[in-house]
């Protein structure tokens, strides 16, 4: 897929908005709307697995998407995207 910054950014906004809506009501409904939407939008090899990054330690990601991640406690979800090199993400952290 291959779009501008400007339109991944408006893209990841509004899914942002859609799973903050569900955020605090179904954590099942908001992981599935996360894994739907990285495996048919995602530029991430991840999307094969829904956008599934499996368990990674400190020093393995780009320094803001790894404080990103550690920040968040288990079922959360990023406030905003989190910008790195590789583009704009969202991080919704499962374990």
């Amino acid at each position: 897929i291959t779009r501008t910054k400007e339109e991944a950014i408006s893209e990841i906004n509004e899914l942002l908005e859609g799973l903050k809506q569900i955020e605090n009501e179904s954590s099942d409904e908001l992981e599935s709307m996360f894994r739907q939407f990285a495996t048919n939008e995602s530029d991430c090899s991840s999307r094969r697995d829904g956008g599934d990054l499996k368990m990674f330690g400190r020093g393995k990601m780009q320094p803001s998407f790894e404080k990103a991640s550690f920040s968040l406690k288990v079922g959360g979800l990023t406030n905003k995207y989190i910008e790195t090199a590789s583009g704009v993400h969202i991080i919704l952290r499962i374990k």
